[in-house]
């Protein structure tokens, strides 16, 4: 098939904040950058980010990146690369004025200075107390963020590509990247961007999961598209849910809750983290939360007809805070959930929100390959669908944000410094990679019967919630295994009964599907294979013991697990526990 090609010094894929800060950084640099989404830029999941961006400014009390990254390394449970992790801290300050400077509405203190929250997992001098590190705009920042970074975009003639699907990764036979298919979605045309550089910040997959924080739209397309491309995947055993979900509906409900004096309470109306987390309560990490809320569920403390949920109650805090710090929060509990959170507590229940693994990177924003971390040439990633490592085994509230900017900005930078100091140019593109990407739409246009892509799709994310949850049970993981190795059978022959190529959901929504059961298949795989407990990874058969603090064995599993589609075999990295400059942060028992 003879393939439009369309040619950028850039290409981006995704328009969340990382995408648009990376675009940013190119267009500003005077390259020809080109924007691939799947909705209009601010639509992206970012809107969705609610609490804030992480910040050691100290504005209303004394904060230092020391206590900021120290947190961060702790709430990875040691699984975090503490160089990545410094270089996120210290450029925190940097990235949040730029922001500002772009035109984002911080709240402020009385003062003009940006107002900050506290945030669970965020303490002062190395985890003494809560610090308010979390820089908000009420509960509304990530939209906030997308506007403001999207009007910076418009300024500096990025050019953006809305309503556009990105099929395959195009590699050479050397390995370098060489840009990437796409299908427009209006008109059902594929077209090769090709691009002296190509940076993926494609957001997460929790759609893999039945109950999910994310949007539909968060089908992990970038891990997909690199794991076919030969790009493994690293640390998918480790997913993190969120406490506090709507019960029933999975819609967020931000700690920013927590933060402004919200207490999660049991069917006797007991402020139960208390009893799991002495010291930090409701702002412990979000994995501590989370288990502490199921096993409440789980021993019958649980609320509701079917003791299948806890309460998350704001009902003490004066009306005017909540209508100025938390408006979107009174409205969702309104519309999700029935109540008025002035009046009457929310129901809440842990529910998937973020993966940490991904991509593998580096903190330059480079693709990395092996224990040795060599730079796949003209391949970057930055936001969720990255893994430079900061998150590890378990992320810190607001490190997020404060992720996509940090990493889509070094992302950019990388970019720009390879384009400038390589010269690198248009390399020859391999045509049968490009034919193998465009077999892969003929075969659904073509196809007569095969399985449904919407039943298929639902066993995926049943098999995954049952098998590979909150707490993660031995038997189950090796059954969840061999389950979704079915679910793929099944998805390697889904079928669609509309032939149509204006706007055609239903081949969106099965190529969606091809990308999501890559990242299910490496998330089941690597969470069987690791045998011991860490973060957001929790197993019935990890027992804490001296050498084994909370089911952690650093002796046998201190490493980062990478996932290949081929062969469908896992190798191991180290963990880089040396920073830049400061001294490591030494292994201990995480509590708080």
């Amino acid at each position: 098939m003879n393939v439009p090609i369309r040619k950028f010094d850039a290409v981006i894929v995704g328009a969340g904040g990382a995408g648009l800060r990376a675009a940013i950084q190119l267009s500003e640099a005077g390259y020809k950058t080109a924007v691939l989404t799947k909705v209009f830029p601010t639509r992206s999941h970012t809107v969705a980010a609610q609490g804030g961006v992480a910040a050691s400014l100290g504005n209303s009390e004394e904060d230092h990146w020391h206590w900021h990254m120290y947190d961060t390394v702790k709430g990875s449970d040691w699984l975090g690369d503490q160089d990545a992790i410094e270089f996120m801290c210290r450029k925190a300050n940097e990235v949040v004025v730029e922001l500002e400077h772009y035109g984002m509405p911080f709240d402020r203190l009385d003062n003009g200075k940006i107002y900050q929250r506290p945030f669970g997992g965020h303490m002062s001098n190395f985890g003494e107390k809560p610090v308010r590190r979390s820089c908000a705009a009420a509960d509304r920042t990530g939209h906030a963020m997308l506007h403001a970074m999207y009007q910076r975009n418009v300024k500096v003639n990025t050019q953006f590509f809305v309503e556009w699907q990105a099929l395959d990764l195009i590699r050479d036979a050397e390995g370098d990247v060489l840009g990437v298919t796409a299908m427009e979605m209006e008109t059902g045309e594929i077209v090769m961007f090709h691009a002296k550089a190509t940076i993926f910040a494609t957001g997460g997959a929790g759609r893999i999961y039945y109950s999910s924080t994310n949007a539909f739209i968060n089908t992990g397309d970038g891990l997909g598209m690199a794991a076919r491309a030969g790009i493994p995947l690293e640390d998918m055993e480790f997913w993190q849910f969120h406490p506090t979900g709507v019960a029933g509906a999975g819609v967020l409900i931000t700690e920013g809750v927590r933060g402004e004096g919200g207490i999660l309470r049991n069917s006797s109306g007991e402020r139960f983290m208390e009893r799991y987390a002495p010291n930090a309560k409701d702002l412990a990490s979000r994995d501590v939360v989370s288990r502490a809320m199921v096993t409440e569920i789980n021993e019958g403390r649980g609320c509701g007809p079917n003791k299948d949920y806890v309460l998350l109650d704001i009902t003490h805090l004066p009306p005017e805070t909540i209508m100025k710090r938390l408006p979107g929060i009174h409205e969702i509990a309104l519309q999700f959930a029935g109540v008025d959170a002035l009046k009457e507590p929310i129901p809440v229940v842990p529910t998937c929100h973020y993966q940490m693994g991904g991509i593998p990177t580096n903190y330059h924003g480079q693709v990395v390959l092996g224990a040795d971390s060599t730079p796949v040439p003209g391949f970057y990633a930055a936001g969720e669908c990255a893994c430079a490592s900061v998150h590890g085994a378990n992320r810190l509230g607001t490190n997020s944000l404060l992720d996509l900017l940090v990493f889509g900005k070094s992302a950019g930078e990388s970019a720009v410094n390879d384009l400038r100091d390589s010269g690198r140019h248009h390399k020859p593109l391999p045509q049968a990679e490009i034919d193998n990407s465009v077999a892969r739409v003929e075969r659904l246009n073509s196809q007569k019967d095969g399985a449904d892509v919407h039943e298929t799709r639902l066993a995926m994310q049943r098999v995954m919630q049952k098998h590979a949850g909150v707490f993660r049970f031995n038997d189950l993981l090796k059954e969840g295994v061999q389950k979704i190795f079915a679910v793929a059978d099944d998805v390697a022959r889904t079928g669609i009964k509309d032939k149509s190529k204006v706007f055609n959901t239903a081949r969106i929504e099965a190529l969606e599907l091809d990308n999501l059961v890559e990242v299910a298949k490496s998330t089941m795989v690597s969470a069987e294979a690791r045998k011991e407990s860490r973060g957001a990874h929790v197993r019935d058969d990890a027992h804490d013991t001296a050498e084994t603090p909370n089911g952690r064995d650093d002796k046998n599993w201190l490493k980062h697990s990478l996932w290949h589609r081929d062969g469908n075999r896992l190798d191991y990295k180290p963990v880089h526990m040396k920073p830049l400059s400061v001294e490591s942060i030494e292994l201990k028992k995480r509590a708080y």
